[in-house]
């Protein structure tokens, strides 16, 4: 999350690399940075649309245009939040491509959600799981199973470029928030140690600027969240502690619009630590284990 602000074009097909072109959604938020990026991969032959974004018409006229008269092989979606798979449906009406990628989730809860809650309209054709693809001339995408953000995360690997399009799961302009229920810390953590250990050569988020160096980004942002968990620990080692107190302490400065997404991230860490026997709770607060 972030309070950064950028402009950016919409609408318009930026070619990035032979096979990767990225349409901007004109979606921008204090969440979604400038908007949610639609990827179009492949040729002009055939093409698979990532991550379609919001039911926009306007973003739906883009894409049509962008693709053109390629064959769309499949509408790809890395997860379902409101900011990235309500497109499919229609966009799927407009080209007769499948909807193949993560599956389906809603959750249902009374929390407050820091981020875009999910979308309920969506049903995929085909649910991709872990080492399957999707492909077409010249060109193949492999599933990788990257819960946390969700618990249907998916990344997609672009195995002729080395390019890894990771959704929510890394972004260079900001963290991925971890919001419970669906949201797990120590899925999130072993789901970032698993791209630690690939060697992809470019990352494109969902949300933000390409990521050119991942596996020094991942190490970062690994660090960031072990420090997170060191902050919370020597705050409750000065007494029990209610996650807005926790927030004020370790987020000095935070937009107050982003105070409900640290909320929710906070929580997944006390939820892991929690279950590391680490801290405990008592009503409102969370207190060390003894």
């Amino acid at each position: 999350m972030s309070d950064k602000t950028e402009t950016a074009p919409t609408g318009i097909s930026e070619r990035l690399e032979p096979l990767v072109r990225r349409v901007l959604a004109p979606n921008p938020s204090p969440f979604t940075f400038t908007g949610t990026q639609t990827y179009l991969v492949g040729t002009d032959t055939d093409v698979a649309v990532i991550d379609p974004g919001p039911d926009e018409a306007e973003h739906l006229h883009s894409l049509n245009a962008a693709i053109g008269q390629a064959r769309v092989v499949a509408i790809m979606c890395t997860h379902t939040h409101r900011d990235h798979s309500p497109a499919a449906a229609p966009l799927s009406a407009m080209t007769g491509a499948p909807i193949i990628g993560c599956a389906p989730l809603v959750i249902q809860t009374d929390a407050p959600r820091a981020d875009a809650p999910f979308d309920q309209s969506y049903s995929p054709d085909r649910v991709l799981t872990e080492g399957e693809t999707v492909g077409g001339e010249g060109w193949t995408l492999r599933a990788l199973e990257t819960p946390g953000h969700t618990s249907n995360h998916l990344c997609f690997a672009l195995e002729e470029s080395g390019a890894l399009f990771t959704g929510d799961h890394v972004m260079g302009w900001s963290t991925s928030v971890v919001a419970p229920p669906d949201g797990d810390m120590a899925g999130y953590m072993a789901s970032m140690e698993r791209l630690y250990e690939r060697d992809d050569r470019i990352y494109y988020p969902a949300h933000g600027p390409a990521v050119t160096k991942p596996r020094q980004l991942v190490r970062g942002m690994i660090g960031h969240r072990r420090q997170r968990e060191r902050q919370i620990l020597t705050r409750l080692a000065d007494g029990p502690a209610a996650i807005p107190k926790l927030v004020e302490t370790m987020y000095v400065g935070l937009d107050q619009r982003l105070v409900p997404a640290a909320g929710q991230s906070v929580l997944a860490h006390l939820i892991d630590l929690e279950r590391k026997g680490k801290v405990g709770r008592e009503g409102d607060c969370w207190q060390l284990a003894a």
